[in-house]
């Protein structure tokens, strides 16, 4: 990894860990490209625990609400499925694994994948809270999912793709972990074709979820060259001038060679 991508993804794990400190605080989290309030605060339509059903937070510690940092509600396409074990990328304070786990009933299992001590603290702790026993956190990065090879039927992830440093790592790992006929279902942020890289950086920085954005060509390709197939990518709601918060979803094919993992 070169030292640039080195201190992009440190200045991320700090980004989160002051996220998860200030929940644990009694405040809230916040993703997004830029404060809309006179407080610091972001638009909640755009980013947060506004985009998920009432029902669905009262069903949480409110820790877990208060740590949602997403840009969309990827337990609302994913198609969990009693028995389903379930993968969470960037699991944070863990609202989306709670959730799963509640609807893949106590014969499935949610796993959540956090690189930051301070959320994996934070999450284990909304857990007990719930009173979850079908959940397990782990340590690690996208990169590199600590898991074995067809371990799991569905990866979701909520706005983290567009952070990772090193994107076809992330979508061979989730190609490697997921079974044969497995799903992906994740929001993200994408941004307009027309859109260069210098262009994105100016609608906002890395670690606020929007410099680090691909292009819906860019997403569709990456993930069809780890293997993936009935690629889908919906916008939902604008994030930024040419830039979305998207639903994306594709298929584990059921047959052929899975793909090797990148050196």
């Amino acid at each position: 990894m070169s030292e640039h991508s080195t201190d992009l993804r440190e200045a991320v794990r700090r980004r989160y860990a002051a996220a998860a400190l200030q929940v644990a605080e009694g405040g809230t989290g916040c993703c997004g490209p830029q404060p809309t309030g006179t407080d610091g605060a972001l638009d909640d339509d755009i980013f947060g625990s506004a985009l998920y059903s009432p029902d669905e937070r009262g069903t949480l510690p409110a820790e877990a609400v208060a740590a949602s940092l997403g840009c969309g509600n990827p337990t609302a396409v994913a198609e969990l499925r009693e028995g389903d074990r379930v993968l969470d990328l960037g699991s944070g304070g863990g609202i989306d694994v709670l959730l799963s786990a509640r609807r893949v009933g106590p014969t499935g299992r949610a796993y959540g994948l956090d690189m930051t001590d301070e959320m994996l603290r934070l999450a284990l702790a909304n857990a007990e809270k719930a009173g979850a026993a079908n959940v397990e956190f782990l340590k690690g990065t996208i990169e590199a999912i600590p898991l074995p090879a067809h371990a799991v039927d569905v990866v979701i992830s909520n706005c983290v793709i567009n952070l990772s440093v090193d994107k076809p790592a992330v979508f061979a790992e989730t190609f490697r972990v997921l079974r044969p006929g497995g799903r992906l279902g994740v929001s993200d942020v994408v941004a307009d074709d027309s859109l260069t890289a210098g262009q994105r950086a100016e609608r906002g920085d890395y670690v606020g979820c929007i410099a680090g954005a691909l292009s819906f060509t860019e997403y569709r390709e990456g993930l069809e060259a780890a293997g993936f197939t009935d690629v889908e990518i919906t916008p939902t709601h604008p994030v930024a001038d040419g830039m979305h918060s998207a639903l994306v979803r594709a298929t584990k094919p059921l047959t052929g060679p899975d793909r090797a993992p990148l050196a």
